[in-house]
């Protein structure tokens, strides 16, 4: 579902609150935060899709490293994971339930965690992903909602799945840069998430389907902050860009823009660039605020990460666009 669609559904439903529970659904971070004890919070969180891809066991594996970044994203760490999949028995090998389970797996123990069970049933259409509980210790959380005026943006992964992966469900991308693609969705946000928690850093999202802006206005709503955003340091997958121009589009896209459209100042913005900033990403990587002190260290430290923009003072806007 696209943002706006969700906020509404969410809006009438009533708070409940307690002191236990440090992050809700109300700042639209990435999992939710339960205090257990003074120096130990569970981070929860639940996220599946159908295929992306046509290989079962690298599908698996994507849809399993796109949950376990929402632990990631509020400076957690993994612990046990439940499946879910929805799967059309009577149509489709069963061995193609098992290469996804398979890939899924190998992700999780890649973090150091472990399946513990899960839930299936019968649908027309594949369907895999995680429920996953992982651990964090709530005096250093990252959250939409510490962003502070001077810190620096830095995203860990460059942007264009979506484009990339529409292109490629008609062979229009090539080998070399669909292997790039792959690679990139696979990989795990964990060295991402622990060296800002180590460079000091309290603030940060994961880039998944609401695209890069999406995300971000969730971190200026939450933070009473707006970001400033630079879209030509933004990087982006090799091919995206040709994807685009080349006609592939996605519905997801279009959802982001018409939520995102008031909360932007656009400012002379090109089509293609638009297209890149709201592209709903498929495990994209960690947009982290970092105090200016701590920002080049943090680059050095985590490989792709770049910075795009900074956090300035409340503005009309929840994002200005350099």
């Amino acid at each position: 579902m696209g943002p706006g669609d969700l906020a509404r559904a969410l809006a009438p439903l009533p708070h409940r609150d307690d002191p236990r529970l440090l992050v809700g659904r109300e700042t639209f971070d990435d999992a939710g935060v339960f205090v257990v004890s003074d120096d130990l919070a569970l981070v929860q969180t639940v996220d599946f899709f159908a295929p992306i891809v046509d290989d079962p066991y690298t599908f698996g594996r994507i849809a399993a490293a796109n949950a376990l970044s929402d632990i990631y994203a509020m400076g957690g760490e993994p612990l046990t994971a439940l499946n879910i999949v929805g799967f059309p028995a009577s149509v489709a090998p069963l061995e193609v339930l098992t290469e996804i389970l398979r890939g899924g797996q190998d992700a999780v123990h890649e973090a150091g965690a472990f399946i513990v069970g899960g839930h299936s049933i019968i649908d027309e259409e594949i369907k895999y992903g995680l429920a996953v509980t992982g651990r964090a210790d709530p005096r250093r959380l990252l959250t939409n909602a510490a962003a502070r005026p001077g810190d620096r943006l830095i995203l860990t992964k460059a942007l264009g799945t979506g484009l990339l992966s529409t292109a490629a469900k008609s062979r229009a991308v090539q080998e070399d840069i669909y292997r790039d693609l792959i690679a990139s969705m696979a990989a795990l946000n964990r060295d991402a998430s622990r060296a800002a928690l180590a460079a000091g850093a309290t603030c940060a999202t994961d880039v998944t389907g609401f695209g890069l802006l999406g995300h971000a206005s969730h971190i200026a709503r939450a933070s009473a902050v707006s970001l400033e955003i630079r879209p030509r340091d933004v990087p982006v997958l090799r091919g995206a860009r040709e994807a685009w121009r080349d006609g592939a589009r996605t519905g997801g896209a279009e959802r982001n823009l018409r939520y995102l459209e008031p909360l932007v100042s656009w400012g002379t913005t090109g089509d293609e660039d638009r297209a890149l900033l709201i592209d709903p990403q498929t495990s994209g990587g960690l947009l982290v605020a970092l105090p200016a002190a701590a920002a080049r260290d943090y680059i050095a430290r985590v490989a792709g990460a770049v910075e795009i923009g900074a956090v300035v003072t409340r503005g009309t806007h929840a994002i200005i666009l350099a």
